[in-house]
């Protein structure tokens, strides 16, 4: 009797009712499941109609992850032919809702919580890991979940999001990869104060002893799996770049905040200036937040127009990024040694009109930059307002406006306002899903700037090329391949990003190419013509069969 309870335990053996009779006659299933042997359809069918009864967003969710908890491939199975409805469910907007009520909906063991109290148990704690082999380790601290601040290990929904979509669009097998939380507490009071929170109850950690932790966690993790891809997720501002330096070429790993939004959001720059027909080299970037995912965006910008013929110099003099107190300039008070290359020139920006004496806010470096593209990673609702949509008219025929916060509730600007605002003309990509927008007569599809067009097809090219680690190379590779499937390049009214749908496809050969630079950045010792096959071999695809 264990031996059947744990195949219809185990989600990646579980079928449910999909078992066939045979199989239930060599399984010892006969008694265990309803007579009716049901069709991966059927199963699709129930498990979809389900879903669509629950009436919010989080229960959609639950619904989906508890699929995912006791039939894995059916799960993919169902995402894969619904992808664009129940991607905005398993990941951005709703794992936002998820991360807030962790600890309330918390229903099976998924991944591994690495609790600070129990430091001196690493080893022991990364030998507990069930898996034989991994691909790739999606961690979190939980600091900095989407625009929501701190979740402590409520933050353990974005791995487990992130990785059924390595899954989902990258066809890295499920048992290969693993949601890992680095539970350091939490500066939540609400948490704090709750009876019902299954974290470490306790300040975060800081300093030396975090420094230790995470050390200590990534020495045991490349013991044990040594070729592993790691990818850090929403750590904090004053963590994520430093652990990305830190250990970037000691453990093959990214940051999809800083790396994967860059390279997405570069890639729908590039897709949209070709609408435009002014060079990106020719364009004037305002980046309102100064984060991690802000910097690292201008610093693929700046990667892109070097490459398009300009000195770093120049390709900096053209960004111009704001934080909290408005414009970086050379007498704005920072502490972020990444912000110190785009501090503006007093000089330059004492001739601008300004609506306040404190500062230069948005409004005016819009203005006096004259700024042809805007991009918003602040999480600050509404902050891109009609005013600056008509100021971007005066600069551009056609403005790339990407309001890229999430989740919806933080988005800069919603794609109606801007389409309405410019008739029509903005260059619209958000970092939430929306709807189409009806204007004019036309039908405006709304790209979303989602990393996954981007993570799943740089960790399967790093595993299939075996990098010794990523270079920006790749990222900017990335960047480049997925704007040559841009829709718009068919259709001058088409989309800047391509759709959901054949996403899998695209991944395959965005890897190809990726593969290919991290050969030709001397990181990788593949055979060029070997790259094809081995991101083939690589791909997994849901299937009973499998």
């Amino acid at each position: 009797m264990e031996h059947q309870e744990q195949i219809l335990r185990t989600p990646l053996k579980n079928k449910g009712t999909g078992f066939t009779q045979d199989e239930r006659d060599q399984l010892d299933l006969n008694g265990l499941l309803p007579y009716k042997v049901s069709s991966v359809k059927n199963q699709i069918d129930r498990n979809y109609r389900n879903f669509r009864k629950k009436e919010t967003p989080l229960a959609r969710y639950e619904c989906l992850i508890s699929l995912l908890n006791r039939n894995e491939l059916l799960f993919y199975q169902l995402a894969d032919l619904h992808v664009t409805e129940v991607m905005q469910y398993i990941y951005t907007p709703t794992v936002g809702e998820a991360a807030l009520q962790y600890s309330m909906i918390y229903q099976q063991r998924r991944g591994l919580y690495l609790s600070y109290p129990l430091k001196d148990k690493m080893e022991e704690m990364i030998a507990n890991i069930p898996n034989q082999e991994l691909d790739v380790v999606v961690v979190t601290d939980g600091e900095r979940i989407l625009g929501l601040g701190d979740q402590g290990i409520g933050g353990m929904a974005i791995p487990v999001g992130k990785l059924a979509l390595y899954t989902l669009f990258g066809g890295i097998h499920p048992s290969r990869t693993l949601p890992i939380t680095l539970d350091v507490g939490t500066n939540n009071q609400e948490l704090l104060n709750s009876e019902l929170y299954l974290g470490y109850q306790h300040e975060r950690i800081r300093g030396k002893e975090y420094d230790d932790f995470i050390d200590s966690f990534v020495k045991a993790l490349k013991k044990r799996f040594p070729n592993v891809l790691l990818q850090w997720e929403d750590f904090g501002k004053s963590n994520a770049r430093p652990l990305l330096e830190r250990y970037q070429k000691e453990i093959l790993s990214f940051n999809d905040d800083i790396q994967g939004t860059a390279a997405v959001t570069l890639s729908a720059i590039l897709a949209a200036v070709k609408k435009t027909k002014v060079d990106l080299k020719d364009q004037k970037v305002v980046i309102y937040g100064a984060g991690s995912a802000g910097v690292g965006i201008a610093n693929s910008i700046v990667q892109a127009m070097v490459k398009d013929g300009l000195s770093e110099t120049d390709a900096r003099d053209k960004i111009y990024i704001l934080n909290s107190k408005g414009l970086v300039h050379s007498e704005s008070q920072i502490n972020d040694a990444s912000l110190e290359q785009y501090r503006r020139s007093k000089k330059e920006i004492e001739i601008w009109e300004k609506s306040t004496e404190l500062k230069y806010n948005l409004y005016d470096t819009v203005k006096g930059a004259k700024a042809t593209i805007l991009i918003g990673v602040s999480t600050h609702a509404g902050s891109f307002d009609e005013n600056i949509a008509l100021e971007m008219l005066k600069h551009a025929k056609y403005p790339i406006i990407l309001p890229l916060s999430n989740p919806t509730s933080k988005t800069e600007a919603v794609p109606d306002d801007l389409i309405k605002w410019t008739k029509g003309r903005a260059q619209i990509a958000t970092g939430s899903p929306f709807a189409p927008v009806e204007y004019g007569g036309k039908s405006y599809f709304i790209s979303q700037c989602n990393n996954v067009f981007i993570f799943p097809a740089i960790g399967l090219a790093s595993i299939a090329s075996r990098a010794k680690y990523i270079t920006d190379g790749m990222f900017l590779e990335a960047a480049e391949a997925l704007a040559d499937f841009s829709p718009s390049l068919k259709d001058s009214d088409g989309a800047i990003l391509p759709s959901l749908h054949g996403l899998r496809d695209i991944s395959k050969l965005i890897a190809i190419r990726v593969a290919k630079r991290a050969i030709k950045d001397g990181v990788s010792d593949m055979d060029p013509s070997e790259v094809e096959k081995a991101v083939a071999k690589d791909f997994w695809s849901p299937s009973y069969d499998n």
